[in-house]
């Protein structure tokens, strides 16, 4: 397999390499131009296609690096010993200025939206604005010009165009190992479900501030190259036009594989200089390009290449099984028995209130069930308490913390896991790699993140889980979204219990099974609640379920707690029965 991993790259380092040889010199210095624009698709691949989010603003980050490159390279003589570290800078400032973009963007809102595209294409206008008028720095509409070359390289030479292929390839290795760690598996799952994300504990604007980070840095550094290639640097290195260009590069070659990015750009800028010189409306033809292959193949070309690699060596780059690894312990912020208290808890929305001085406390171990009418507000208690729904008056504690108005992520580190009644899976994902997230929950950071240790983790309630539901081994592959109801539920509750939270929220998480399945999943969660010694509130109409169960009740009546007690207190209980009758499989 790492051989296989390390095969890709050599033979395209070796073929960039061979260009010179085979052609000119000439095209290889333009060859060289689409290869750097290439690294900065790739950055754009991978914010867009990897983690789900779409920077309109490259270009932003490209001409940066450029400008501050001919800044460093044209101050050279005076500050020579200082070149390499300036050189730095002018990589990690856009990086930075990426990052903390990122943060403040994406920390408003838990799930995407169309403000990141827009702040982004807003901030490319202002620099485009910046780099045409500070004329006295930049030099204006004529640009940053008399960019000297690299210490020892002629752009035109081959030595130059070598060491753009070797960055290239450097780049595409690079985002290529990015993508297998468990840090690319954490921005696929933001782009399936980031909502679903967050109820592990991920803080997912900081994943995405991550990516849209490394995104800028492979910008940067594609412009540091491109002020010595080129020998100037003008406002079109930062405008729009070029980020439509990274934009398209990526959607034609195909956004999800850095070499898809690499070679969208490319194919793009050699069709387009053949182009040029032959047909008047070329451009016309990029774009009909550009549309057919968006709407015929969405993977782009390289779906279309990786497909015939596939038909010729049909057992290339298979999975082989990995030996499992002792995950480590639980980095819960308390172990110890969680005691909840909803205390006068109100919630008002839209002129409706939903919950209306919510009183309930659950202080013991062990599994209590929620039932109710519907629209008695058993979800939005679940909701309110995981910051999915604004409070807006009372107060809700957990162990004596005030968590009235804490994010998903924030509780899920409290040990509060959540289950959702329709089944919420990273639906894109393999099985596996759905286990994955569910153990790596308050386990993994750091460095974790870009190692392959955390691959192979496994506890002993995986082991038991998947004794109890054998489809978790039998279908490691296979995409989540193709599992049937019953096994993404199981799937989703696995997930959920192998965080091994002090506190599960349950909401109804035998609904759409059968009789038989019902049994069966409801064994295994009393069982896993047992195991771990946890708290469980299980919202639930099959009062079969009810009564296997639930060590006691709470009855949720328009928004408040109507009665609490066992199972036969409240079976008994005539107000209860004048509002409920619940139902059985």
């Amino acid at each position: 397999m790492a051989w296989s991993r390390a095969a890709r790259p050599t033979a395209l380092l070796v073929v960039l390499l061979a260009v010179p040889l085979a052609t000119s010199d000439y095209f290889a210095y333009e060859l060289g131009l689409y290869l750097l624009y290439g690294i900065a698709a790739q950055g754009v691949g991978l914010a867009w296609g990897r983690a789900g989010f779409l920077p309109l603003g490259q270009a932003l980050f490209f001409g940066l690096g450029a400008y501050l490159t001919g800044f460093v390279l044209k101050g050279a003589a005076v500050h020579g010993s200082w070149v390499l570290v300036l050189l730095l800078v002018a990589v990690a400032l856009p990086t930075a200025l990426a990052y903390l973009i990122g943060r403040l963007v994406f920390a408003r809102s838990h799930a995407n939206g169309p403000d990141f595209p827009l702040i982004t294409l807003a901030l490319t206008m202002l620099g485009y604005q910046i780099a045409n008028q500070w004329t006295s720095v930049t030099g204006g509409f004529n640009g940053l010009t008399g960019i000297p070359q690299l210490p020892g390289l002629d752009r035109y030479g081959v030595g130059f165009y070598d060491l753009v292929a070797v960055v290239c390839v450097l780049s595409t290795a690079g985002v290529a190992w990015l993508q297998r760690t468990p840090l690319g598996t954490l921005w696929s799952a933001t782009a399936q479900n980031e909502d679903r994300l967050q109820f592990f504990g991920f803080p997912t604007d900081r994943l995405k501030s991550v990516a849209f980070a490394v995104s800028a840095f492979l910008a940067a550094v594609a412009g540091l190259l491109y002020a010595p290639q080129q020998g100037l640097v003008t406002p079109l290195s930062v405008g729009f036009e070029l980020s439509a260009g990274f934009l398209i590069w990526a959607a034609v070659g195909g956004r999800a594989s850095p070499y898809g990015a690499l070679l969208g750009a490319v194919f793009i800028g050699l069709l387009s200089m053949e182009l040029r010189n032959r047909f008047t409306y070329w451009e016309v033809v990029i774009a009909l390009i550009f549309i057919v292959v968006v709407l015929r193949f969405p993977v782009g070309i390289i779906g279309g290449v990786e497909r015939a690699w596939s038909w010729l060596f049909p057992g290339h780059g298979r999975l082989t099984a990995t030996r499992p690894v002792a995950a480590p312990g639980s980095r819960l912020a308390t172990t110890s028995v969680p005691r909840l208290a909803y205390e006068a808890v109100e919630v008002v929305k839209g002129g409706v209130r939903i919950l209306d001085g919510l009183r309930m406390t659950v202080d013991q171990p062990g599994i209590h069930c929620i039932i109710g009418p519907n629209g008695a507000g058993k979800t939005s208690s679940f909701n309110v308490l995981t910051g999915r729904l604004p409070l807006t008056s009372g107060r809700i504690r957990l162990s004596g913390r005030d968590v009235s108005r804490a994010r998903a992520d924030v509780m899920a580190r409290l040990g509060v896991g959540r289950k959702f009644q329709i089944p919420s899976v990273f639906g894109g994902l393999s099985v596996t790699d759905n286990i994955r997230i569910g153990l790596w929950a308050n386990r993994i950071g750091g460095m974790d993140l870009l190692r392959g240790a955390p691959q192979a983790w496994s506890t002993p309630l995986l082991l038991r889980l998947q004794r109890a539901f054998p489809f978790l081994e039998d279908s490691q592959q296979r995409r989540a979204g193709t599992l049937s109801q019953g096994q993404r539920q199981m799937l989703e509750f696995a997930m959920t219990a192998l965080a091994e939270p002090n506190l599960l929220l349950l909401d109804e998480p035998c609904a759409g099974l059968s009789p038989d399945e019902t049994q069966h999943l409801s064994s295994v969660i009393a069982d896993v609640v047992r195991s771990l010694g946890a708290t469980a509130l299980m919202i639930e109409h099959d009062m079969a379920a009810v009564e296997a169960l639930a060590d006691d009740v709470f009855v949720l009546h328009q928004g408040s707690l109507m009665a609490a007690g066992s199972y036969a207190e409240i079976r008994s209980n005539r107000d209860v029965q004048a509002i409920y009758a619940g139902g059985r499989k």
